[in-house]
């Protein structure tokens, strides 16, 4: 890290400890200014070290490691998960374990490498036991993901799990009944598919799981004229 990089870090973690004392560990995404940190970093970079240093996202995750998004920075397609895992903690990348594995199985089945896309979640932190994320640690972590998505631009997004998909639509509601189809998000569309841990658990799930993506991938081919 450089003197300037680090010099960035430390205003930015100081503007951050004063708006927490004015609004709190999250205040609405409508209320931040243009001198938001968030806003200030202009590459994902800038985004991760901002993460690296910022007490919001952990709550009771301290000990773990960062896991911050891998992938192509300006991927058309960014898929995004609830939280990382025990291999995930350790190797400091979204879906590296087993569902990780079934993730790029999924993805080169309808002709995806895995460095093609942008992958991340909705918790940067593992929760402890892999619990599922509280719902104040999903919503102070939604600002630095929205941020994460804007620096990317993905022309879709691809929601894996019911946790992942009711937080960024902010619709309490089933996967059955969200899944199949493309809701507007960020002006962009976004998708809900069944999560891959879920399928290692169902396979039954399986078939459906194939059709979402089969339109996913229809739907990337009309948006990006890649066929």
């Amino acid at each position: 890290m450089t003197d300037k990089e680090k010099q960035l870090f430390e205003e930015i973690l100081a503007y951050l400890k004063i708006e927490r004392d004015v609004y709190g560990d999250f205040y609405p995404a409508s209320d931040r200014s243009t001198t938001d940190p968030l806003k200030q970093c202009s590459t994902l970079e800038e985004l991760k070290a901002l993460c690296e240093n910022s007490d919001v996202l952990k709550t009771d995750l301290e000990g773990t490691n960062l896991v911050f998004g891998v992938g192509n920075p300006n991927a058309d397609l960014m898929l995004i998960g609830e939280a990382p895992g025990y291999h995930e903690d350790q190797q400091g990348e979204p879906f590296v374990g087993r569902a990780g594995q079934l993730l790029n199985k999924i993805l080169a089945a309808i002709h995806f490498k895995r460095e093609e896309v942008y992958i991340a979640n909705i918790l940067k932190h593992r929760p402890p036991k892999n619990r599922d994320p509280k719902p104040e640690e999903r919503e102070r972590s939604l600002p630095f993901l929205e941020r994460q998505i804007e620096l990317i631009n993905p022309k879709l997004l691809l929601c894996l799990g019911r946790i992942s998909a009711t937080t960024l639509l902010s619709r309490d509601d089933s996967l059955k009944n969200m899944r199949g189809q493309f809701h507007p998000y960020l002006g962009r569309l976004l998708m809900v598919t069944y999560h891959p841990a879920a399928l290692l658990r169902n396979p039954q799930w399986k078939r459906p799981a194939w059709e979402d993506v089969q339109l996913l991938r229809e739907k990337y081919d009309e948006l990006t004229g890649d066929h």
